[in-house]
C-alpha cells in the first residue's frame, strides 16, 4: 500500500513539474529534478558515450550518475520533496 501511495504522490509531483517553466527554475534544480526523475523511472544510469558529444547531455548524465546509488523509492521521495519545496514558496 505504501508503494502505491508513493507512486500517486510521485505522479502528482510530476504533473506539477510539467506546469513549471525552465526559466523559472535554476539550472542546478533542473538537473537534480532530472536525475531524480530518471532514477525513479529508469533506475541506475548506464553511461553511454556517443560520438555526438553534447555538453548539456553530459551534465544531465553526470547528475543522474551521482545519485545512482539511490533506490527508486528514495529518488521518488527526493523528487517529491523538491517539487513540494518549490510550490510552497
Amino acid at each position: 500500500m505504501a508503494d502505491k501511495d508513493l507512486d500517486i504522490r510521485f505522479n502528482k509531483a510530476v504533473e506539477v513539474a510539467m506546469t513549471m517553466t525552465q526559466a523559472s527554475l535554476p539550472q542546478d534544480v533542473q538537473l537534480r529534478l532530472y536525475a531524480f526523475y530518471k532514477q525513479a523511472t529508469f533506475g541506475t544510469a548506464v553511461y553511454n558515450q556517443s560520438q555526438n558529444f553534447d555538453l548539456r547531455d553530459a551534465f544531465k548524465t553526470n547528475a543522474w550518475m551521482q545519485i545512482s546509488h539511490m533506490s527508486v523509492d528514495e529518488a521518488k521521495e527526493n523528487y517529491i520533496e523538491i517539487i513540494n519545496s518549490l510550490t510552497s514558496k
